[in-house]
């Protein structure tokens, strides 16, 4: 196994809020925490995670903006936990907390599935301690996903 880099292990991140930025925003993401001990699969959460995360900041907080915002993130490494904060200047979540995951009969055909809606379940099931606050005009994310415990 690789050694643990000594803490903090840590790193800052800026991308602008397109689609286009997030797809390449996470290819360096995912390469920065290569000196982490992290398996396939928790790459692959941490992945999903990112995605998930600013996909949602692309279409919903930057929605009505005529030019795209900036996210930065930072994401910081100790006790096999990623602790990640990431911010931006868009809209607000509206009533100012994060969306509940919604219910959806998944024993349905494929073709039945609702399209959309399941991102914020699936950050909630697979990090811990997702909050989101509002400070004057920022929007302020933070999620902790358990890692590197193999």
């Amino acid at each position: 196994m690789a050694d643990i880099p000594a803490p903090p292990f840590a790193f800052e991140q800026n991308l602008d809020g397109t689609q286009d930025a997030v797809r390449g925003a996470l290819a360096v993401f995912l390469d920065r925490l290569a000196p982490l001990p992290l398996s396939d699969d928790e790459l692959g959460v941490i992945e999903l995670v990112m995605a998930e995360t600013l996909n949602n900041i692309v279409e919903h907080a930057f929605r009505d903006h005529p030019q795209p915002g900036l996210i930065r993130i930072r994401c910081q490494y100790h006790s096999n936990n990623l602790h990640l904060r990431i911010t931006d200047l868009g809209d607000a979540m509206p009533n100012s907390v994060l969306p509940q995951p919604k219910g959806f009969d998944i024993d349905v055909a494929v073709e039945d599935l609702p399209e959309g809606g399941f991102g914020w379940g699936l950050i909630r099931a697979l990090t811990g301690d997702v909050s989101y606050a509002r400070s004057g005009p920022m929007n302020i994310t933070t999620m902790r996903v358990p890692v590197g415990s193999a």
